[in-house]
């Protein structure tokens, strides 16, 4: 049987940077679209980077959820639409309990069905430096947050008003993750 692989850039495995409640943050290696002033360009190119395998990435939400008690993860990129099992692993995480969010710089109409199964909010749109938002990490005005579920309606405020800067500096395995308002 062939093992579920994801092309992993880097794992935050407790944020409150990355959407409301604590979550554990997956970045996903390589991206298509290549907006111009993205604020992961490293994350861009197509090429392995760190892959995991389904088992693995489900063993360290799991082990987050028991140490950090987080409330969902959010994925992030590089593009998250590119990793193909993505449905499998956003519909294991909501058997956990968990919710899941994704920011993507494709519409929401261009991402097949199959992949969005699973996530309870989208952040979608190409980023634009020429449209800049005020908005919780959302970087320019045409994104959108379309909810797919009713989980995070509730935490619209979360994303729509301005809230202070704020950076989370973490160092995990000798390596040093940076989220939130960094730019």
């Amino acid at each position: 049987m062939n093992k579920i692989l994801f092309n992993v850039a880097a794992i935050n495995i407790c944020t409150t940077a990355e959407g409301p409640h604590k979550r554990l943050a997956i970045w996903f290696q390589g991206c298509n679209i290549k907006c111009t002033g993205c604020c992961n360009p490293h994350f861009q190119s197509i090429e392995p980077k760190n892959i995991m395998t389904f088992e693995e990435l489900v063993s360290l939400i799991f082990q987050s959820i028991l140490e950090n008690n987080i409330e969902g993860i959010t994925y992030l990129g590089g593009e998250p639409t590119l990793q193909s099992n993505l449905s499998f692993l956003s519909e294991s995480v909501q058997e956990m309990g968990l919710g899941v969010i994704m920011f993507t710089g494709k519409e929401i109409s261009d991402i097949h069905p199959e992949l969005l199964k699973g996530i309870d909010l989208v952040i979608d749109g190409k980023f634009d430096q020429n449209l800049p938002d005020q908005r919780n990490l959302i970087g320019s005005s045409n994104q959108r947050i379309i909810h797919l579920t009713e989980r995070y309606k509730q935490d619209g405020g979360w994303f729509s008003k301005m809230r202070p800067k704020k950076v989370e500096v973490n160092v995990l395995d000798g390596g040093i993750i940076f989220s939130g308002d960094v730019l």
